[in-house]
């Protein structure tokens, strides 16, 4: 009994190292962004998931997306009629080998008009919809389609179903929705909410509303589930709405410098001139590890580096970002921000950019990267400190014990400075000697005399406080 623990341990410790190792692999290149920076052939290729909701929704992202060379939508949606029909694991199947033979970058799930059917569960026992059973296989099912496309390193937006015309069915369409939402959010993907566009001023069904356009129009087909062709228009938009926003930053991403490798770099600056390296074997010669001005060394860095107003400069080039918040009045609005990103000399990029030395490395400081909401990434460097030590040398402190580390990362309160804003103590200190003193006011007159200017040391003198 206890080696058959021994090895279930061991095989659950082998399941969590590869899970780990698949996460690390599906985030690796993706930049700052929810979509990669750099598709291959700068083109996202999407991919269409789901029912026959799904295959109005591509009729309408093709008018919404009509003439946008960044996207390529396939001609035909991949057929999965819902998650709890008899075919899903075979459907599964023939939608990884799709993937596998031809990669895409985007899937846009939609599905749930046909889910509304009891299953059954591992028992053999039927489970009516809307039991903790039924719920439970939802889920699992959402899980495993999520995770396959996660496994193909696709960004997926999967939006929820709308209202319907029955009141009993909007119900279970909610009870959908809120499953298959957690399990977006959980998974790092984006879930984009279809069933309040599409209500009336009351909150109810209504198969007219206001079109793209603001006109009115009939939105919904007679049997008060599907869409009419202004209807699919209407949903692509709420698709678009956020593709196009990340689709944005995905190229706002491109244009950070010293980011990315040869390749991308080649993208953002094709005349950037390259550091050449020796020849592995070859023999000693000016620019290698016997000459001084080897590379990988300062010198070798400023030496290699074009002139200034060389093509091996960054030029400036301000960028803007949209944040969305919400005014005085409650409504949401979109505030763009200028980020400025000035010019870089060709010596800096060539300085920063350069190879370490084993032996010797770069005393720039340590990269801090946080996020921060709407997607955006923060990187900042902050300079080690250093300590006193024998012989009159200094020594770095390890990253443990600087102070911002100790702050952001510990939550460790500092002690402040007296006299600075954060010094709280009471009571307070004395004022210095110099501080004008106002007298008391002469009681039987009732005259205030006139403050007693502070006195100013002597040239060349001193002030200190007794």
């Amino acid at each position: 009994m206890p080696s058959r623990l021994f090895v279930a341990l061991l095989a659950l410790v082998a399941a969590l190292a590869g899970g780990t190792a698949r996460a690390l692999a599906q985030d690796e290149g993706t930049g700052s962004t929810f979509l990669t920076p750099f598709p291959v052939g700068d083109v996202y290729r999407v991919q269409v998931i789901g029912d026959d909701l799904a295959e109005g929704l591509l009729y309408g992202l093709n008018e919404a997306f009509l003439g946008d060379s960044r996207l390529q939508l396939r001609p035909k949606h991949s057929a999965i009629n819902g998650l709890m029909r008899a075919d899903f694991a075979e459907k599964l199947a023939g939608l990884d080998d799709d993937l596998q033979r031809d990669p895409a970058n985007i899937a846009i799930v939609m599905m749930g008009a046909w889910d509304r059917v009891s299953v059954r569960d591992q028992t053999g026992k039927r489970a009516p919809v809307g039991s903790e059973a039924w719920r439970a296989e939802y889920a699992s099912r959402a899980e495993r389609l999520i995770k396959q496309l996660k496994k193909r390193n696709v960004a997926v937006y999967w939006v929820g179903l709308p209202n319907v015309r029955r009141s009993d069915a909007n119900e279970d369409v909610q009870m959908m929705n809120s499953i298959v939402r957690e399990r977006t959010y959980l998974n790092g993907f984006k879930y984009i909410d279809a069933y309040t566009g599409f209500m009336d001023e009351t909150g109810g069904y209504s198969p007219y509303g206001p079109d793209v356009t603001g006109k009115i129009r009939v939105l919904r087909e007679g049997d008060g589930v599907y869409f009419t062709a202004a209807g699919n228009r209407k949903l692509a938009h709420f698709v678009e709405r956020d593709l196009r926003r990340d689709l944005t930053q995905a190229k706002a991403d491109r244009a950070i410098p010293l980011a990315g490798g040869e390749d991308e770099q080649a993208k953002i600056n094709p005349d950037k001139a390259k550091l050449a390296e020796p020849a592995p074997g070859a023999a000693p010669a000016p620019g290698t590890k016997a000459d001084p001005a080897a590379p990988g060394t300062p010198a070798a860095a400023l030496a290699a580096a074009p002139a200034a107003g060389a093509s091996g400069d960054q030029k400036a080039d301000n960028g803007k970002i949209n944040l969305r918040m919400v005014n005085q009045s409650g409504r949401e609005e979109v505030v763009t921000l200028d980020i400025v990103r000035p010019a870089i000399p060709a010596s800096v990029v060539a300085l920063v950019t350069r190879r370490e030395s084993p032996d010797r490395p770069s005393q720039i400081g340590e990269a801090i990267v946080d996020q921060i909401p709407g997607g955006l990434t923060v990187m900042s460097t902050v300079a080690l400190g250093s300590t006193p030590g024998a012989g009159g040398m200094r020594s770095r402190l390890s990253p443990a014990q600087t102070p911002y580390f100790r702050v952001l990362f510990k939550g460790e309160r500092l002690a402040p400075k007296p006299g600075r804003a954060d010094d709280i103590s009471w009571p307070r200190r004395e004022p210095p000697a110099d501080t004008a003193v106002l007298p008391e006011s002469n009681v039987t007159t009732g005259a205030t005399p006139a403050p007693v200017p502070a006195k100013r040391p002597a040239q060349g003198t001193t002030n200190r406080r007794e």
